[in-house]
């Protein structure tokens, strides 16, 4: 949590997940990073928690660090404004156009870029790892409509489908999750060819 400069030249891009959005540690932290950084909307499905943490985040802040050469400091960051939404669901899904309109406005009245990310799991496809398949359709008909605001998604994929329990002396099998579900490489490649069409179309 203390480390984002030490850090800031291995990484090109951050997510701050539904439960840590709200806290402050984390949106200094993110104010200190030199790449975009997304926040999920809450767990319930809200939207201001990530919108007041892009705000947050685009500010300065002093907090206790480490430096490049690994040595505690107080540093002074000058607040990072690349920072997103990530749309994760919530009580329900909220990838669709209907939702992603509602986000345009909520950011567009607190002054922040139309920017929106859109994770095709966890609530948004009720944590059954296959519907990412369905989310990714909907997604890609908004963005062959020219819907603009979208930035890009968040999969989760493996070379083999599903997951597996991690146990003690029991052999594991190669490539497939031992966290959350995934989609296996196949359905990967066919849901990113769906996505790089869909781009091609808006860009007509």
């Amino acid at each position: 949590m203390i480390t984002p400069q030490y850090l800031a030249d291995l990484m090109s891009w951050g997510a701050i997940g539904a439960r840590t959005t709200e806290s402050q540690v984390h949106r200094e932290l993110a104010s200190g990073l030199s790449c975009p950084v997304g926040f999920k909307n809450g767990t319930d499905g809200t939207i201001k928690v990530a919108i007041d943490a892009i705000n947050a985040a685009g500010a300065p802040h002093c907090f206790l660090s480490v430096t490049k050469w690994g040595h505690s400091a107080i540093v002074n960051t000058s607040g990072n404004g690349d920072c997103h939404i990530i749309l994760r669901g919530g009580k329900e899904p909220n990838y669709s156009a209907k939702h992603v309109a509602e986000v345009k406005e909520g950011l567009n009245k607190a002054g922040l870029p139309a920017q929106v990310m859109i994770d095709f799991s966890h609530a948004n496809s009720s944590k059954q790892f296959k519907k990412q398949m369905d989310v990714c359709a909907d997604v890609c008909q908004q963005i062959a409509g020219g819907e603009k605001a979208i930035i890009g998604v968040m999969v989760e994929s493996h070379l083999v489908e599903g997951n597996q329990s991690l146990e003690s002396g029991e052999p594991l099998a190669y490539g497939k999750s031992i966290t959350d579900a995934c989609i296996g490489w196949e359905d990967t490649d066919a849901l990113l060819r769906q996505l790089a069409n869909a781009v091609k179309a808006r860009r007509g």
